[in-house]
């Protein structure tokens, strides 16, 4: 008697539906394929219960005559393709003819199909892979298929499913995918009996990703565009301010397929390197466009993966096109480049307020402020205006109000204003931390910048040449209004509200303008050489790393067993900060494991950035301010400092209006 034998058909579907049904949302995955190979511009989807008691997939696609209908229930019987030559040139997400009667032998299944044309459509009945029981029925245009009690006659296959709400989220993320991969189609999804996922089926990614992910992610959006003779490239990646903590929301998408491709997630990675903190990823929806010769799709039961032709093409297209999209152009605002604040939450607290009759002079005040004020300058607030020196007349509140104004308004002439930026901002990259505190002495700026405009605080001084219009109404011009916590310099145009963290700003533009000096970083020599003594390991890794040393612009040659001198520093670099930022770099690159040389020059490079870079604490005058935003906006990579955290954010209108409630009210 011999011991091998075919296997019989039913179970021979149940062994197949183990690769192809893995849970729930694999169902919904070949279900809503099969809809849009079948032409449908409107697709509902309904589960009860995570999917594991009620499925149901509706759409308007051209549905199926009986004869059709009886034969989708078959294994490997398609209408996708007719022989293996077409392998090579498959333009539909399904060509197995496996998903139907592989659902069908694990599901008491249920199918309901017309095409036009019709009187009668045809209804399907099949329980657990048994005898299907076929009709004809009255239905609507298109197909509907209802998969209830998924796994109930394979229990060990049941026992592994998460619970109801982790698998209602993996149908919800596949939904997602596939309304991303077609904007053209409009898609529904209610779970238990609620709306989660409704796009408008326009023909417009952008919306639809709006209608997705809501209106902040759309204003983090940037445009991905990049086309050659063998690849086309377009779709939308988030700032590297607006992060997720895993690659889940990164969709990608060849030739209308959904793929999962790790040569182009390390793409994305390397081109939002020293952008994004280790732990972070944008927002990715990348479209992709070959030849169909040049992929093979038939490598993954799920067809979740990919074989490309030439995978390297792939790799530095995805490169380009998300460089191109994050590096700004050298005519785009810095207002476009800010983050969203996500869901602003208002804060109030009660503040007591004290008043001092108009006739009172300021000082006999026990509330006034006992820092002491030059009235012989213009003033500074509308309670300065109003409480003047006895020997000075009142004023009203009008009168205040209109002197301040004309005190605080700047003008630029339109041709000399953007020289003078121009000149100022010339080289921002060499400022050291010392050179941007309050004090006008100190604010050299490397020799280069003249600040003999500056008021008696700091402040610029009003231009008498004037054209007119106020810095405010330049074109998209961010103008800074001053400090908080001598940290965040506060900021705005005529559109909205922005904080920018001066220290995460100027690590920015230093380590942006370090990175491109590829023949090495311009040092400053030492009068008196420092003597340094490092451990045996420290030691190891200076004779490892001498050459790249050099190229930082820190200089050392051997003074002794443990000891080094070092006798040149970047220029960039506070001297007496030279040795504490050697040490750092020597400790990070301890601690780091098998990596390339790129990656260690990069490390070094945000260390050098970081502890050159003002810091939080130290005071800046508007003029300072005005320089580090004009530098930020010419900088290459504005987003966020070299370890992710943002630079600027910004409140727009329609965020401060909600935050005061003033939204419903028509004003």
């Amino acid at each position: 008697m011999s011991l091998i034998h075919v296997l019989d058909d039913n179970t021979i579907n149940k062994i197949a539906a183990g690769e192809v049904v893995e849970r729930p949302a694999s169902v919904i995955k070949e279900l809503i394929e099969n809809a849009m190979d079948a032409g449908a511009n409107r697709i509902e989807v309904e589960i009860m219960a995570g999917g594991t008691s009620f499925m149901r997939v509706t759409d308007n696609g051209k549905g199926m005559s009986m004869e059709d209908a009886k034969l989708a229930i078959l294994r490997h019987a398609t209408s996708k393709i007719r022989e293996v030559g077409d392998l090579n040139t498959i333009g539909t997400l399904g060509f197995r003819g496996e998903a139907l009667p592989t659902i069908a032998s694990v599901s008491r299944f249920t199918m309901l199909t017309r095409q036009k044309g019709d009187d009668l459509g045809t209804r399907v009945d099949i329980s657990g892979g048994k005898t299907p029981d076929i009709i004809e029925t009255g239905c609507g245009l298109g197909t509907t298929i209802k998969v209830e009690d998924l796994f109930f006659n394979t229990p060990a296959r049941k026992k592994f499913l998460k619970t109801n709400h982790t698998e209602g989220s993996k149908i919800n993320d596949f939904i997602v995918k596939l309304a991303l991969s077609r904007p053209d189609i409009e898609f529904h999804f209610i779970n238990n009996n609620k709306v989660s996922v409704v796009t408008p089926g326009n023909d417009n990614l952008f919306d639809t990703i709006q209608a997705i992910y809501g209106a902040n992610v759309a204003d983090s959006l940037l445009a991905l565009n990049f086309e050659s003779d063998e690849v086309k490239i377009s779709g939308y990646i988030t700032k590297p301010s607006m992060l997720k903590s895993s690659r889940g929301w990164q969709t990608y998408i060849v030739n209308g397929r959904i793929i999962q491709n790790r040569a182009i997630a390390k793409a994305i990675d390397n081109a939002y390197k020293s952008l994004i903190p280790k732990s972070g990823f944008p927002l990715v929806v990348l479209k992709i466009e070959v030849p169909q010769r040049t992929i093979d799709v038939n490598v993954h039961p799920q067809k979740s993966e990919m074989k490309f032709e030439d995978e390297g093409l792939i790799f530095k297209a995805v490169y380009k096109s998300v460089l191109d999209a994050i590096r700004p152009a050298s005519d785009r605002a810095l207002g476009e480049v800010a983050a969203v604040v996500e869901k602003p939450r208002p804060s109030y607290t009660m503040e007591p307020m004290h008043f001092v009759p108009a006739t009172e002079p300021i000082g006999q005040s026990a509330s006034a402020s006992p820092a002491k004020h030059s009235f012989d300058s213009a003033p500074r607030t509308i309670y300065e205006a109003v409480h003047r020196p006895a020997s000075q007349p009142s004023m009203s509140f009008a009168d205040a109000q209109e002197e301040l104004q004309q005190a605080r308004q700047v003008h630029y002439p339109s041709a000399e204003a953007h020289e003078s930026v121009a000149e100022h901002t010339g080289d921002f990259g060499q400022i050291d931390k010392s050179t941007l505190t309050s004090q006008v002495d100190k604010s050299k700026l490397t020799g280069q910048t003249d600040l003999s405009d500056l008021g008696p605080e700091g402040d610029l001084a009003p231009q008498s040449d004037c054209d007119g219009q106020t810095l405010l109404d330049a074109d998209g011009t961010i103008i800074p209004i001053g400090q908080v916590d001598l940290t965040y310099i506060i900021a705005q145009d005529a559109k909205g509200l922005y904080l920018i963290d001066q220290h995460a700003a100027h690590e920015r533009i230093l380590f942006d303008k370090l990175s491109a000096m590829a023949d090495g970083i311009p040092s400053q020599q030492l009068l008196v050489h420092q003597l340094l003594t490092f451990d045996r390991k420290e030691a190891a890794l200076i004779e490892e790393n001498k050459e790249l040393f050099g190229r930082l612009g820190f200089h050392m040659e051997s003074a002794g067993d443990l000891d080094y001198r070092l006798m040149e520093v970047p220029a960039d670099v506070p001297v007496s900060e030279a040795e504490d930022i050697i040490r750092e770099i020597l400790t990070g690159l301890n601690e780091m494991h098998e990596t390339t040389a790129k990656e260690i020059r990069q490390h070094c490079l945000a260390t050098t950035a970081c502890r050159a870079a003002i810091k939080a604490g130290e005071e800046l005058n508007l003029r300072q301010m005005q320089i580090l935003l004009e530098e930020l906006s010419h900088t290459p990579f504005p987003y966020t400092c070299p370890h992710g955290r943002p630079t600027i954010l910004k409140f727009s209108s329609e965020d401060l209006a909600k935050m005061f409630k003033r939204t419903g009210f028509g004003f």
